[in-house]
């Protein structure tokens, strides 16, 4: 059986990690390369950087971060935001990322999937998610959770995965920093339609909710930010109680 995995989330603006509560009131957590050095160093299984500013102008100080942190870390990580073409992908793995994530640039343009699967393997392509219900249903959200769009969260992952996408990062909206579990029947229903990793975002706000999303929603990852920045939760603490929970994690 595959192991679960553990990841910290490092959202990075303007060179600083921030944390906010549903998308927003964001917050100072840190210098992103002293953090992933230490959650490496902690046991994280992989790490992920999104750059929230993203902007054609700020690429090269993200591709500079992301050498500092391929130096510094002997983990997988993945890096997104403004990822928008093939080059853009290619200057972020040349940087020493291991996977790109991809978002609002794949909805406005599916075809990018196709190309960077094409290009660099399906295992390298994460595609990310940001959906809330609107009338009851998943509606899915751009540009950091500012524009609605009218794609379906789980037609838009099908769609996603067929296009070439190797993993999905889904981040529910509406339980983003409230940190009361995660949005587990949602992910149940991804992890059934679909043939490849899902990793779950938003609600961590407990060991239980771990445990919770392993073992009814049957993720292959749980990702957290704050309860990990601002130490609630210790990795070493938390893959010890989720081992004699039964779920296999990697030591």
């Amino acid at each position: 059986m595959l192991t679960k995995r553990i990841i910290p989330c490092l959202d990075v603006k303007d060179g600083r990690t921030v944390k906010g509560v549903n998308f927003v009131n964001l917050v100072d957590a840190g210098d992103p390369v002293e953090q992933a050095e230490r959650y490496a160093n902690e046991g994280a299984d992989e790490l992920v950087f999104l750059d929230i500013s993203a902007t054609q102008e700020k690429r090269k100080t993200l591709s500079l971060m992301v050498e500092a942190v391929a130096s510094k870390v002997n983990i997988p990580f993945t890096v997104g935001g403004g990822i928008k073409s093939l080059e853009d992908a290619e200057i972020i793995l040349n940087a020493g990322a291991d996977k790109i994530a991809i978002n609002s640039a794949a909805v406005k343009n599916p075809n990018l999937i196709n190309e960077l699967s094409d290009k660099y393997g399906n295992q390298c392509i994460v595609l990310a998610v940001d959906a809330k219900r609107i009338d009851g249903i998943w509606r899915v959200f751009l540009a950091g959770g500012t524009v609605q769009t009218d794609l379906e969260l789980f037609d838009w992952c099908v769609e996603g995965v067929e296009r070439g996408a190797g993993e999905i990062l889904f981040t529910s909206m509406e339980n983003d920093g409230v940190k009361s579990g995660f949005s587990l029947q949602a992910l149940k229903s991804l992890t059934e339609k679909l043939n490849v990793p899902v990793i779950a975002s938003g609600g961590a706000g407990s060991i239980k909710d771990f445990e919770d999303v392993f073992e009814i929603a049957q993720v292959d990852a749980a990702l957290a930010a704050s309860v990990f920045h601002f130490g609630e939760i210790k990795i070493e603490n938390l893959k010890n109680k989720l081992i004699n929970a039964g779920i296999p994690i990697r030591k």
